[in-house]
């Protein structure tokens, strides 16, 4: 590791445990990713074989691109991965230094104190575990248009274990949290420590919140099955109409109407007793939320088309102002309005990022 990497790193573990009497109302758990960002032409997308809009993990014939990528002139490096993304929004919304903290694993070189960096100027407390031996993960995002595919290499995120989360630290973390959060790209890592923080949830009455992430989560069998098995722990269910619908497919519902599966998916019973809110996004159309069964729709902030600039976290944007409300004890609604300022001030930047100004909103 250089120096450089090494100063940053003693710099923010420091200035982390400064801030431990103030600890975090909102906890992340996921896959931490540097988010490797251009706009890109169809030529490459068909090069090798991404769809616009696609989600996937990298296989072999995917590792070229990331190197090309890095050598692209516009080229961002942003602090990536579905519940970072979230979490720095949250933060961003709450505007009170630690009211975050994030959990994932990340390598020791310069990726890795990129976003250390990038989480220590947002006031997000990280609580990273090292993996000196895998380079931290990274996420090729390939922005035709307003359109993103996002292509991941997990490498160092895909080696987080249980044992981490146990450290006393940060069992202080998943205890004290009021809401915990893992995007559903956390399953393909470590379900064990998914279940721990939703049991720890359940004990300390925090709000246990999972999104479906994407369609594959489902239609890959052992994936599904960590779903099913921890549905019934979690009181906030995310995702979008594509995620729905695909849930809906898998479970052989025969239904793609989203009122439906949305309230199914609210009255799937709880192990901890309380009853499930599940929030669909549909790009520009009004979020569905389902509640006992009930279904209500929130709008979104509708922008005209010459002021977005970029798709690319638009959705975790949503999930970050949702659970910064949530965790202010706000009613949905509240929180429905909260997602859509934040998700609308996103899509007018480039990548999962936002003003380094506060936001214009009041909870």
């Amino acid at each position: 590791a250089s120096l450089a990497y090494t100063i940053l790193f003693c710099r923010v573990e420091f200035d982390n445990l400064q801030g431990g009497n103030n600890m975090a109302r909102i906890l992340g758990m996921g896959n931490p990713l540097l988010d490797i960002s251009d706009n890109v032409d169809k030529e490459l997308l068909d090069k090798y074989g991404l769809e616009s809009g696609g989600i996937i993990l990298a296989e072999e014939k995917h590792q070229p691109l990331f190197a090309e990528m890095a050598q692209r002139p516009g080229v961002q490096y942003i602090a990536g991965g579905a519940t970072q993304n979230s979490i720095r929004v949250a933060q961003w919304m709450l505007q009170e230094p630690g009211a975050t903290a994030y959990m994932g694993c990340v390598g020791q070189d310069d990726f890795a104190g990129t976003m250390k960096a990038c989480c220590e100027k947002d006031g997000v407390k990280t609580a990273y575990m090292i993996d000196p031996s895998t380079p931290t993960g990274s996420c090729a995002v390939c922005v035709l248009g307003i359109e993103r595919s996002l292509c991941t290499n997990l490498m160092a995120a895909n080696n987080f274990k249980i044992d981490h989360v146990k450290e006393p630290a940060n069992m202080d973390l998943v205890q004290q949290a009021k809401v915990i959060y893992s995007a559903g790209f956390f399953i393909t890592v470590s379900t064990d420590s998914m279940k721990l923080a939703a049991h720890e949830a359940a004990k300390s009455g925090a709000k246990y919140c999972l999104n479906l992430s994407a369609p594959f989560l489902m239609q890959v069998p052992p994936f599904k099955a960590f779903i099913l098995e921890i549905l019934p722990m979690v009181d906030f269910l995310f995702c979008n109409e594509t995620e729905a619908a695909t849930f809906a497919e898998t479970e052989g519902w025969e239904s793609r109407d989203l009122s439906f599966i949305a309230t199914r998916l609210s009255i799937v019973p709880m192990a901890k007793g309380g009853h499930r809110t599940v929030v669909i996004t549909q790009g520009g159309d009004p979020a569905l939320v389902a509640f006992r069964g009930h279904v209500t729709q929130h709008p979104i902030i509708t922008l005209p088309k010459e002021k977005l600039v970029d798709t690319n976290g638009a959705g975790d944007a949503y999930v970050g102002g949702f659970l910064a409300a949530l965790s202010k004890d706000l009613p949905v609604e509240e929180c429905c309005k909260a997602g859509a300022y934040s998700a609308s001030v996103i899509v007018q930047h480039s990548g999962c990022t936002f003003p380094a100004s506060a936001p214009d909103y009041k909870f």
